[in-house]
Parts: structure tokens; sequence; C-alpha cells
């Protein structure tokens, strides 16, 4: 079943978003992926099991979009694991040093309307097209 890529980005955007404001009305929580993530790492008492089906519902829905709309997912990496584990691991630098991540910081705290998030998004987003740009017009690469 082929369905347009902009319908599942405006459908994403709008799950995204409802399930952002239902994890901080609900519970009181940013729904920032690498805070849920490390919180999983680090549980305290009584605080794992949200923050598991979280990250599993993250992977239940990629492996939903990969039955629905295989089209829209690659068939393979563009680069090699250590790559992408390299990479894996600058980002988790990069949310820490950053005190979150582009969920917490982009989805949750733009729309709380935060000074801090809002200088936290300029600068990943000014850096990821300075990276992109540097990659392909510089270096050659396919970023």
């Amino acid at each position: 079943m082929a369905t347009s890529p902009l319908l599942f980005a405006l459908l994403g955007g709008l799950l995204i978003g409802a399930a952002s404001l239902w994890l901080l009305v609900a519970a009181g929580r940013i729904a920032g992926v690498s805070g849920i993530v490390g919180g999983a790492l680090r549980p305290r008492a009584g605080d794992l099991a949200w923050r598991l089906a979280f990250v599993l519902g993250l992977v239940a829905g990629g492996a939903v979009l990969r039955v629905l709309s295989p089209e829209t997912l690659p068939k393979s990496l563009p680069h090699s694991g250590p790559v992408i584990a390299l990479a894996g691991l600058l980002v988790g630098f990069g949310a820490r040093l950053g005190g979150g991540c582009t969920s917490g910081h982009g989805v949750c705290g733009l729309g709380r309307r935060s000074p801090r998030s809002l200088a936290a998004v300029l600068t990943f987003m000014i850096t990821a097209f300075v990276t992109v740009w540097l990659a392909r017009h510089v270096l050659g690469g396919a970023a």
C-alpha cells in the first residue's frame, strides 16, 4: 500500500505533538528522548515502566511504518556500522552537553516558549546545516 510521505509526515507530527502534550499533562514529564532513555539507564523506583513503554513505542512506530509504507524507509544504511555508532555517540554527547535533544528542546521546549530551548534549537540546527554543507561541498560526501 503506497501512501504519500507528506501524509505520513503530517500524521507523524500530529502524533508527536499529541503524545508530547499528553505526557506533559498526564505525568508532568517532558517528552525528550535523550532524557527518557538516560532515565531508563539509571531508573529511580517506579520510573522505569513508562520510559520503556515510550522507547518501545518509538521502535514499534518504525516497524509499523516499515509495514505500511516500506518505500519511505531506506533499504540499507548509507554508512558503515562504526560510522553510525560514532555518529550516535556524538549525538548523545551533544544532547548531554545541550541539556536535551531535538525532541525535548525542539518539540516540548519551543512549545513552552523556553528561551533556553530556542537557543539550543538554533545552535543544533545551525550546526547541522554547516555540517551537511561541509560534508557535501567541501569533503565531497553525500551526507
